[in-house]
């Protein structure tokens, strides 16, 4: 289980407010460099929200892709889906602690060639309607890379204000 009930309806109405998952439209270009570097034809966006990044992608001339949105809050998308680049942006900072290996199992899973993986580490500007902060995980890069490490080979990170990206690759089977 990657996300409980409860969290998932909270998800939803979070996802009514239009400024809510935006973080994926000042990370395209990054994405288009990754894919020209890469070669990849396919994206999955794992918390695609209301899709963002596709149309930004769109928006900046990248236009060739299959394009694979999952979010639980839109349960239209269906499962998560292999593709050869994998992005992940502003989501893991927003997931149960308790649900944390399963999405990074899940994650590992669908990577086929590069991941992209941004992380916030400190509060958001926006609270659940419990009350709690909507970064349920609030902890720096040397809590992160370790459960990275487990599953992915880093091959570039880089610290931004307030958190840091990650470009990975799958684990080579030893």
């Amino acid at each position: 289980m990657t996300i409980s009930p409860e969290y998932l309806a909270q998800q939803k109405e979070l996802h009514k407010n239009p400024n809510y998952g935006v973080a994926s439209l000042q990370y395209a270009p990054l994405v288009i460099q990754l894919f020209d570097q890469t070669g990849a034809k396919s994206v999955s966006d794992y918390g695609a929200g209301k899709c963002n990044l596709q149309k930004k992608m769109h928006e900046l001339g990248t236009t060739e892709f299959e394009y694979y949105p999952y979010d639980p809050a839109f349960s239209e998308y269906g499962e998560p889906k292999q593709a050869a680049l994998v992005c992940c942006i502003d989501v893991l900072e927003h997931v149960e602690p308790e649900h944390l290996n399963a999405v990074l199992d899940d994650l590992k899973r669908i990577v086929i060639k590069v991941g992209l993986f941004t992380i916030h580490t400190g509060p958001a500007v926006k609270t659940l309607s419990d009350g709690r902060n909507a970064h349920l995980i609030q902890k720096p890069s040397s809590w992160w890379l370790p459960l990275m490490c487990e599953r992915f080979e880093i091959a570039h990170l880089q610290t931004v204000p307030h958190g840091f990206w990650i470009v990975t690759e799958p684990k080579l089977a030893r």
